[in-house]
């Protein structure tokens, strides 16, 4: 049974508070006539601090298109290999056990994939299967996991690395000034994450059953659009309210297992802001607590996109006060509407040696 093991997640150097989010507000959009809302929504969001790869003063000032795909790819080759190793320690395997590699990114694309790059200079094999996937959005991180948990029980002996790029920041469009680009440009944030997927042994959560939901209708309420400067994020007012069609999906996925939804020992849920977790919390009737290191990492990290569900993956890790057996959830929700869902127990006894 495969088994998702401790994942690693780093964060760019550059750190933009709350207080300096609401001062560039002011200052980029000085005379909007909806200012003073859009300052509030931002505010209501709990985010902190977030981090970005380029300081603040090179972000606000974009080129076109091609100068960002550069720093993307820049960015990208520098911060992956030290978050790709610490995942593969993490799961006591090395680069040559790897099976296949899934790579997710909303925020850059690039052909060949960032997986061929990793096969030809991080020590992978030849033969390791290759899944980039671009278009998922927040939900692509839960997604791999459930590609990687379907790979491995098709292959009980192999082992997936899933890795998580996103750079929200180099999406920012100075000219974009609708309330909700201007919450957004106060919301999304920068990281880059890694986890190894087990078919045998290893420590973590046991992934016993996945699902994807699609809300029909909703085709057009988080999408990119596409013009000369790049992607323009489009984000509908409606999205905060897509818990109440999501919720029955993810609890029919627990109640397959015969699990209790409301009653579960950890839940791993996307933080894409407040309304999503407050509303989850209401639909499933589990506590602000059951929700808490969904609620620091967007504190801490803002929404960090697909990433979002490995760094809440990190926390519960960290936190370390899982019994064994302990019955959980993970979700992340993202443009279609596309809810990716799996359900395991934890595993805190290795039945099996490591790897290598």
């Amino acid at each position: 049974m495969a088994v998702l093991c401790r994942p690693a997640v780093a964060v760019p150097e550059h750190v933009v508070t709350l207080e300096e989010t609401l001062a560039l507000a002011r200052a980029e959009h000085r005379g909007h006539p909806r200012l003073a809302l859009a300052l509030r929504l931002i505010e209501s969001t709990g985010v902190r601090t977030r981090h970005i790869i380029r300081p603040v003063s090179r972000t606000l000032v974009q080129a076109g298109i091609g100068a960002r795909h550069q720093v993307y790819v820049a960015e990208a080759k520098a911060r992956i290999p030290a978050v790709v190793e610490e995942a593969l320690d993490n799961a006591g395997v090395e680069a040559r056990d790897i099976g296949m590699i899934v790579y997710v990114s909303c925020t850059g694309f690039t052909m060949p994939s960032m997986t061929a790059w990793m096969i030809d200079a991080l020590g992978f094999r030849p033969d390791t299967r290759q899944l980039p996937i671009a278009q998922l959005g927040c939900a692509a991180g839960a997604a791999a996991i459930n590609r990687a948990h379907d790979f491995c029980d098709a292959r009980p002996s192999a082992n997936v690395l899933v890795v998580a790029c996103e750079f929200c920041s180099l999406c920012y469009q100075p000219t974009d000034d609708d309330v909700g680009d201007i919450l957004c440009a106060g919301l999304f944030a920068d990281a880059v994450g890694a986890v190894v997927v087990r078919g045998e042994g290893g420590l973590g959560i046991r992934l016993e059953r996945n699902a994807s939901h699609l809300v029909p209708g909703t085709e057009d309420w988080i999408s990119y659009s596409v013009d000369d400067t790049g992607f323009h994020f489009r984000l509908d007012r409606r999205v905060p309210g897509t818990m109440a069609p999501v919720a029955p999906a993810l609890r029919g996925l627990v109640e397959r297992q015969h699990w209790d939804v409301s009653a579960l020992d950890f839940y791993v849920v996307h933080a894409g802001g407040p309304r999503i977790l407050e509303d989850l919390q209401r639909l499933l009737d589990v506590p602000r607590t059951a929700f808490r290191h969904s609620w620091a990492t967007l504190a801490e990290r803002g929404n960090i996109a697909s990433v979002v569900v490995l760094d809440v993956l990190r926390r519960l890790f960290e936190e370390d006060s899982l019994p064994e057996a302990a019955r959980g959830v993970i979700a992340a929700f993202g443009p279609g509407i596309t809810a990716e869902m799996s359900v395991g127990t934890w595993r805190s006894r290795d039945p099996w040696p490591a790897a290598g």
